[in-house]
């Protein structure tokens, strides 16, 4: 007996057999790329986290340029020395592999009062010390997070930025070179007050000169980005407080 494909029922059957099928496909090619997609994370975060200790292949006139995948356990073993986390009674402890932690679930689970453990990592390269923190905040339409590595009197030695969903050409240019350069040399601490980096519209600084005014240049177009980079800035200074204050010699 002839089926008949006329039929609105068969339509639905036969839609229904296909989703079946591809999601099937779809689920079994996702669970096989699984190891490879946790791989090129890893290797992505130990290469924003070496960026933002200097440790990348930019040259003068270059753009962004990691540390190549083929390389970056090595150069990420090689270079940061030890890796911590702080809990919420704001005591230090050693954990492997603390590069791994999602911060935005420390985050949430600290401001909920739950157990939290917030990760962070010591460098060394030609013989000093960083002391990189990652950051996780909100831009104008969704997540922006990056790395701040500071000295031992807390200026900014570099920065790496990134955003999920930033306007093109706006805010999604916190990941470029040229605004994220103008945060190494800044100060973030006046006395004993945390201040951060305020990304400021109408800058009267706009090369970049005086490192002393906790500001950069703001992007053009972006001031709601650029607000939230300052307060992403600031509030990982605050939580990072308890320990920063124990490190800084000056």
């Amino acid at each position: 007996m002839a089926i008949n494909t006329d039929k609105n029922v068969y339509t639905v059957v036969f839609a229904s057999i296909m989703v079946v099928v591809v999601g099937a496909i779809l689920a079994s090619f996702a669970s096989g790329l699984r190891p490879r997609i946790d791989e090129n994370e890893r290797f992505a975060k130990q290469q924003n986290i070496l960026y933002a200790m200097g440790v990348h292949e930019n040259t003068e006139d270059s753009g962004v340029n990691f540390i190549p995948t083929d390389r970056v356990e090595n150069e990420f073993a090689n270079y940061i020395k030890e890796q911590y986390v702080l809990n919420n009674n704001g005591d230090v402890e050693q954990y492997e592999e603390a590069y791994l932690l999602d911060l935005k679930k420390q985050i949430a689970a600290l401001k909920k009062g739950e157990e939290a453990k917030l990760p962070f990592f010591i460098g060394e390269k030609d013989g000093k010390k960083s002391y990189i923190l990652p950051m996780y905040g909100k831009g104008l339409w969704d997540a922006i997070w990056g790395f701040m590595a500071l000295d031992e009197n807390l200026v900014v030695q570099g920065v790496y930025f990134d955003h999920k969903g930033e306007t093109p050409g706006l805010g999604a240019n916190i990941k470029l070179r040229y605004f994220m350069d103008d945060f190494s040399g800044e100060y973030v601490v006046d006395g004993n007050q945390f201040k951060g980096i305020a990304v400021a519209k109408g800058n009267n600084d706009p090369l970049n000169e005086n490192k002393e005014d906790y500001e950069v240049d703001a992007l053009a177009g972006a001031t709601i980005t650029g607000n939230g980079v300052a307060a992403m800035i600031k509030e990982s200074l605050n939580l990072y407080k308890p320990y920063l204050q124990t490190v800084r010699i000056n």
